[in-house]
């Protein structure tokens, strides 16, 4: 078992305090984003070009800047290719099922890359917490999902696995601004708020997963997540060395002159209806 436990950033999250920690400016991150999005599209291909199956989980505390992370990554990438899967609450269906089945057709097929806004961790972090399972059903999980994760890796999977980590005062911090801010209102929800009152419950249920599910073949990666912008970079640049890629790029060209209209009239503009131009 690979041992992934307290860093500077878990052992922040274990206590609750946050130590100071050096930031960076917009322009140096933005920069360094750029030149991290051109290296993922370069991945992209890669894992197109050699049909790759690629997944992607993001796990951790709330208000972590998983979804954040998640957007900076796919932002300049194809989506046919490069895929979030972020699923809702079970059906009452979906409960009826074998647990992982509703994750399973969420994999990638060959040349595709997977992110997972949260995934089968669920079951360990808040379903534990909050009652959502049976001690049973809980215990299962621990003991399948070992199993479960080498067999997606024996299938050639390649998986790698994120845990963000934040301190106590930090996502208190962000869960403010956020009712605060119209746009980011509604990422709150009474979970999340009920997240607040079991820190420390939420603390034991990710060591306890962590101590069965660090395995070799998918260790848990924890990401220092106190301070956004350099979180984001350092996943970024983790990812892009997990995965050894060549260039693919296609090397500028011209475009061909267009060819004649050949006289076609078209239609007079008045005929069509535009939207009002506001702005």
């Amino acid at each position: 078992m690979t041992k992934q436990s307290d860093d500077t950033g878990t052992e922040a999250e274990a206590n609750g305090h946050c130590r100071a920690k050096r930031k960076i400016g917009k322009k140096a991150y933005e920069k360094a984003l750029g030149e991290l999005q051109i290296e993922l599209v370069k991945l992209q291909e890669w894992i197109k070009q050699q049909q790759l199956k690629v997944v992607v989980i993001f796990e951790g505390r709330d208000a972590a800047g998983k979804g954040g992370c998640i957007k900076r990554i796919t932002e300049c990438l194809n989506p046919r290719i490069t895929r979030v899967a972020a699923l809702p609450a079970p059906t009452d269906r979906e409960q009826g099922q074998w647990y992982f089945q509703r994750y399973v057709q969420h994999l990638p097929a060959a040349g595709e890359m997977v992110l997972f806004d949260r995934s089968w961790y669920n079951r360990a972090g808040v379903e534990r917490v909050m009652g959502f399972c049976s001690e049973d059903e809980y215990r299962e999980f621990l003991r399948s999902c070992p199993e479960f994760e080498r067999m997606l890796v024996r299938s050639g999977i390649i998986l790698i696995k994120y845990w963000f980590s934040i301190c106590e005062e930090e996502q208190d911090r962000r869960f403010r601004k956020r009712i605060k801010t119209p746009t980011k209102r509604w990422k709150l929800s009474p979970i999340d708020l009920e997240s607040r009152s079991r820190w420390v419950e939420y603390s034991q249920a990710k060591d306890q997963m962590f101590a069965v599910t660090d395995i070799r073949q998918a260790p848990w990666y924890v990401v220092d997540a106190d301070v956004k912008r350099r979180a984001r970079l350092n996943v970024i640049a983790h990812l892009l060395s997990m995965i050894p890629y060549k260039n693919l790029t296609p090397e500028p060209f011209e475009l061909p002159p267009r060819p004649h209209e050949g006289g076609y009239i078209r239609p007079p503009l008045s005929d069509q209806t535009f939207i009002p131009e506001i702005y």
